[in-house]
């Protein structure tokens, strides 16, 4: 028999988020760092005169191993790429090399991998990150068996699969609980307006392989409580019904829609970014990450800017519950890779080299840059005292 749940109303979503959020962060020092982009980019004020001035291109701004992985086109052709752009902004490619060195440093941690393996997991991160300026092809990196059977796994799902983890019942609805809770009909409203919008038909309709202009229906919406840092923003998942005319058989489609703030990433100066938030993430994303980009649309809820994301069921989180030693070592260089290339991009050959050089200058013993070692050092320490305070703090509002 399932327990009963009480859900908050809209008045009581903020209380109790907060309570989520500070429960996931205390989980573990590795999911405090995924979920404290702000303490990272207040450290990095006082480290400016430390870091190489990358080239002005698009960054991720919180490139951790969670925010990377198996991710689908509009034609469902599947790719390892960065998967969240919240924090994307015109700056330092810099910011997002430390920052997933940052996240693998402490999934060593997590998995009571010694530091010296961290010394070598840093070294082989920005072998695959550089590589990637000078030749350009990530593939020549060898893929992690964690990665490898992801992506199977994620170009063997189907949209049933996708909907049996949304759907209960024969009467298609997103089913209330822990993960979803209810809205009010003044977002509901909101939500289906930005589905009769042309934009958002058409994105629809090709996603499913039907006529661009064909009707799409609203079945059900709900408050979605997902992500750590976002927890406290906007976030729905929407449920659309895009039925086929001729066989009138119910063919669902699930949207995911979310508040775009301001950026904590700090961008250059003198650069055009859109001045709308969710413009600026879809054109990271576009820039970034282009299987992801194309399936995504700006929109408006409550007055508020919102990114609406068209979900494929080949989309899926990367999980790493634990490092192996050499398997450490693969993804390292891997994910070295994938930023490297979402980077690279971006750059003419010749700024790609010139950025090449001003990585692989004054290496320390080991091969890595002495300015990301010694950035990582201070920041895993800051860190580690900031997730014991967070977990004291818990503990005293209990």
């Amino acid at each position: 028999m399932k327990k009963n749940i009480t859900l908050p109303g809209i008045a009581d979503r903020a209380t109790a988020l907060a309570e989520r959020r500070n429960i996931k962060m205390a989980a573990s020092a590795h999911a405090y760092v995924r979920g404290s982009t702000s303490k990272f980019y207040e450290w990095l004020d006082t480290a400016s005169g430390k870091l190489p001035e990358g080239p002005a291109i698009w960054i991720c701004g919180d490139c951790h191993i969670g925010n990377l992985g198996p991710v689908a086109d509009i034609n469902g052709n599947v790719d390892f790429q960065i998967r969240d752009f919240d924090q994307t902004v015109i700056g330092n490619p810099a910011h997002d090399l430390i920052r997933l060195a940052l996240s693998l440093a402490f999934a060593a941690r997590g998995s009571n991998l010694p530091g010296i393996m961290t010394v070598n997991m840093l070294r082989v991160l920005m072998e695959g990150y550089a590589a990637q300026f000078i030749d350009g092809d990530e593939t020549a990196v060898e893929i992690p068996a964690v990665v490898r059977a992801s992506m199977r796994r994620a170009r063997r799902r189907t949209w049933k699969h996708l909907a049996r983890e949304r759907i209960v019942d024969l009467s298609p609805h997103i089913p209330q609980g822990r993960r979803f809770w209810p809205i009010v009909t003044k977002e509901r409203k909101a939500i289906q307006s930005i589905f009769t919008r042309k934009n958002a038909i058409k994105l629809v309709n090709h996603l499913r392989c039907r006529k661009s202009d064909e009707e799409v229906k609203l079945v059900d919406a709900a408050y979605w409580v997902k992500g750590c840092s976002s927890l406290g923003l906007l976030r729905y998942a929407v449920l659309l019904n895009v039925d086929d005319p001729v066989t009138s058989e119910i063919e669902l489609c699930l949207m995911d829609i979310k508040e775009a703030v301001a950026a904590k990433a700090p961008r250059y100066a003198d650069v055009r970014m859109p001045v709308i938030n969710a413009e600026r993430i879809i054109t990271g994303a576009r820039h970034l990450s282009p299987s992801l980009g194309e399936r995504m649309l700006a929109g408006r809820v409550d007055g508020k800017s919102v990114f609406v994301r068209a979900l494929r069921p080949e989309d899926l989180k990367l999980d790493i519950d634990e490092l192996k030693p050499k398997e450490a070592l693969k993804l390292a260089r891997y994910f070295g890779a994938v930023v490297g290339k979402a980077h690279a991009r971006q750059m003419s050959k010749e700024t790609a080299l010139a950025w090449y050089k001003d990585l692989t200058r004054n290496p320390s013993t080991k091969g890595t840059p002495s300015w990301l070692w010694k950035c990582v050092v201070e920041l895993a320490a800051l860190h580690e005292a900031a997730y014991l305070e967070h977990c004291r703090r818990y503990i005293d509002t209990k």
